[in-house]
This record gives structure tokens, sequence and C-alpha cells, in this order.
């Protein structure tokens, strides 16, 4: 399975649709693989809190037809990172798409965990309420998104729900760049799963990206990690080495499932 992190920098003075266009043109470009991946809020810029509201868009708006006729052309799975969803009166939510080789979206997830350090997120938009797996013929893959990666209680739901692929679009900023790769790596460790993380790059609104998007393997090895700066990476993993490191070093049969570790709990 080939993977591609397209590592976009947002920059001010770009609008969302020449952004569009130009992203749109660098997948076009890029080697042929069989998943591609964007960062968080990459066509809207994550920083650009005041256009929150006027660049939602709803989950058929330009941001997803505009990658659905990349993914067709492409013949490859495309996870377009996160976009601002419209949800209709004033609600937003922080929500990531995957669609097939077709373009059709087959998945989506709406931030959970919504980011209120030097951040306005937690003010502007509206936490999502759910996770959801999907089968694919390269295993079951999951989305979580940025500020996800510090909860583990999310990760062990997902874990235990099936996954073996998660992917997770970020706008994380260069100041924390040590967690981004500790978490990216631990997650991959402790549920024995890959772990695609595409970060955004550049400078959005005097903060600085971290980019160093990575692959991480079910054993804890970096696959690929990227530079700082916007480029496309790929590299070529076995979805099989999941269930091989899964029954060679049993770790998640020997875990306390959730709903267990909760029931402790109410008793202590």
């Amino acid at each position: 399975m080939r993977i591609g992190l397209v590592q976009v920098a947002s920059p001010d003075g770009e609008s969302p649709k020449d952004r569009r266009a130009r992203v749109a043109d660098m997948i076009r470009s890029a080697e042929p693989c069989d998943l591609y991946v964007l960062p968080e809020l990459w066509a809207a810029g994550y920083f650009s809190f005041d256009e929150y509201i006027a660049r939602a868009e709803p989950l058929d708006g330009p941001t997803v037809r505009t990658l659905a006729g990349v993914a067709a052309e492409r013949d490859a799975f495309l996870h377009v990172g996160s976009l601002l969803e419209d949800r209709d009166q004033g609600r937003v939510r922080n929500t990531a798409v995957l669609l097939d080789r077709s373009g059709t979206p087959v998945s989506k997830y709406s931030k959970i965990h919504v980011f209120g350090y030097q951040s306005a997120e937690s003010q502007l938009l509206e936490p999502g309420d759910k996770v959801e797996v999907t089968p694919t013929e390269y295993g079951t893959v999951a989305s979580t998104t940025c500020y996800d990666l510090r909860f583990p209680g999310l990760w062990q739901l997902l874990s235990e729900l099936g996954t073996e692929i998660a992917v997770v679009p970020a706008a994380w900023p260069a100041a924390r760049l040590a967690h981004w790769k500790l978490f990216t790596s631990a997650r991959a460790v402790e549920h024995q799963m890959f772990v695609i993380a595409c970060n955004a790059a550049g400078t959005q609104h005097g903060t600085l990206l971290g980019g160093h998007s990575r692959v991480v393997d079910p054993w804890g090895e970096v696959v690929l990690e990227l530079g700082a700066d916007e480029e496309v990476g790929i590299c070529e993993i076995d979805p099989g080495q999941v269930s091989v490191v899964r029954r060679e070093f049993p770790v998640l049969a020997d875990r306390l499932p959730s709903y267990q570790m909760s029931q402790q709990k109410e008793n202590v």
C-alpha cells in the first residue's frame, strides 16, 4: 500500500479557492498512491479564526467536490484532512472525510476534543459526538484529528472497534513538535496499528506549524517522516503487518477492556 502525505502550507494571503486548486494539482503531480492524506483545515487555514463562519461549507461543498474528482482521476483513496463543516444556524464542526477510489465519501469524523489553549477553536466549533471505523481493502481505517492524539481513551475505543490504520490530519505547531513525534509513535505502539499523521506546514497568522508528517508502523518504527516545509512524501507499507505484530506480541489480548475499567472505577 503506497501512502502519500500531502503536507500543505496555508499562507494567509492565499484564498481557499486558490489553495484548493493548487493542492489538487499537487496531488495530480504526485507519484501514484493508494491513499493520499491532507492536514487539518488546510483549505480554510486553521488559524484563520475570524473567517471560520464564512469559510464553513457543507460536506458536499467545494473542498470535497474538488478532491472527489482528484480521487477518481488518481484511482486512489483520498483523506481530505479536515474542513469546516457548516451544520446550519451558525454551528460548525471540524470534520474529516475519507473518499474512496471513485471519489465517494465512505466515512467522516468530527473532532471530539476541540482545542482551547492559545486557540479560538473551542469557542467557535461544536465538538463531534461519535467515532466510526471503515472497512477497506487495506484493513479497518479510522480518523482522529490533531489534539485527539493527547487523549488515550479515544484511541483505546478505536482500537477496540478494530482499527488497523488510524489517519490523523493535524495543524500541530512547531513549538510542541516533540509532543507530536511522541504521541504519533506512542499511539502506534500502544494499539499495534499504523498511524498515518499529516501535519500542516508554514506560518499561519504568526504561528509556525510543525510539519514533520509521519507514518509509524505497529511496532513503533517510523516508516516516513517529512521535513518542516510544504512537500509530498511517499512510502510503502504492508497492512498485513498489523495482524503479524498482534499475533506475535499479543499485548492487546491482555488489555482490560474500557467498559471493565469504567466498572472498576465505579466500584472504587
